[in-house]
């Protein structure tokens, strides 16, 4: 134990950081077990323990470079079954416990990869730690490599490494290329660093499980791809599968909504109509803001705003057009406003 970690002592007490109080008294107890006074160690974390300063689920451990999130109450998922079956196998091979703790989920942004992060911290029970980039990159990239050393050292710190989830969270930052990087020494050095402390915790710690994320996997550096155990590719979404996500966060939504007419029918068709649609980080965002920008006098604007967002052009549409699109007489009623008599007439007089 140093001077500095009595000064640390009082300074939290008197700031009344609890947090900081319990990590800096489990780093003394790590300190006098290191040099062999086991008793003194022991007692220090009885101490903490007795006063719930200390929990076996580590959950309020948060450092410099650690921060944690809450997986209580996150919203459901909703992957394809082949990403699931692979979410569900992660979880196995974690339960196993011979050592298979490092996953790498690649996709286009909006593919779910932190959420499904998130889901496996619940899944396991364990605390989900994310890693603060802001704090970790310098403008001085020979101080990032003495973050990244840091980080593991703290990462190795947590108590209780069996109940937690370390996520680097769009690692992208600090894991691309070395052949393709503007400054390919620096940032060479960056990724070796990196390089070797997942090697060592590899060989130091087997119990924590650590998820990064990825959407550029075309260029991450390919000898740190191979040091995790499995990537799940998150670009696995079929049409059906985004209507399926898309119909989930329209009715979670809807209810929220006054004088809105749901009509889901409509509402999947226009999907269906669409050439492509987005991955569900911004189709809930087309979704949200079709609702929410919707006219209050119209109680199917939304549906028009989903159109142009989706498709496009709608007032430039002919009624014959979006009939052909197999919207029904009723359907196009809402979508422009005319009058079911109107609609007919020029379907049948095949007017615009």
């Amino acid at each position: 134990m140093k001077k500095q970690n009595v000064i640390n002592l009082i300074k939290y007490h008197v700031e009344r950081n609890e947090n900081s109080f319990r990590n800096e008294a489990i780093e003394i107890a790590r300190s006098f077990d290191s040099i062999g006074d086991y008793q003194l160690a022991e007692y220090i974390m009885g101490l903490i323990t007795e006063s719930n300063l200390y929990s076996p689920q580590a959950s309020d451990f948060e450092s410099e470079f650690l921060k944690s999130l809450d997986v209580k109450n996150v919203a459901p998922l909703n992957l394809p079954f082949e990403i699931t079956d692979d979410i569900k196998g992660i979880i196995n091979a974690v339960n196993h416990n011979i050592g298979i703790n490092k996953f790498l989920f690649e996709g286009l942004p909006g593919s779910g990869k932190t959420e499904a992060a998130k889901h496996v911290a619940r899944l396991l029970n364990r605390s989900l730690y994310y890693i603060d980039f802001d704090n970790l990159i310098d403008s001085k990239l020979g101080q990032t490599n003495k973050n990244i050393a840091s980080v593991f050292s703290e990462i190795n710190k947590i108590p209780y490494p069996e109940k937690a989830v370390i996520l680097f969270d769009e690692i992208d930052v600090i894991a691309l290329d070395r052949v393709n990087s503007n400054d390919v020494r620096e940032m060479g050095r960056v990724t070796s660093s990196i390089l070797r402390e997942l090697d060592r915790l590899t060989d130091l710690n087997k119990e924590i499980v650590l998820i990064a994320t990825t959407n550029l996997y075309k260029n991450f550096d390919k000898a740190l791809s191979r040091r995790f155990d499995a990537v799940i590719n998150f670009n696995r979404y079929d049409k059906e599968d985004l209507i399926e996500v898309a119909e989930f966060y329209f009715s979670a939504f809807v209810k929220n909504f006054k004088g809105i007419s749901k009509d889901v029918r409509l509402f999947k068709k226009i999907l269906r109509i669409s050439d492509e649609l987005p991955y569900p980080g911004e189709l809930k965002n087309v979704i949200k803001t079709s609702l929410a920008f919707s006219d209050v006098n119209d109680s199917y604007d939304y549906l028009k705003r989903l159109y142009n967002n989706l498709i496009g052009n709608l007032e430039q549409k002919s009624i014959k057009e979006l009939y052909a699109q197999g919207i029904t007489i009723r359907e196009i009623e809402k979508l422009t406003g005319e009058s079911k008599s109107t609609v007919s007439r020029k379907l049948n007089e095949g007017d615009n």
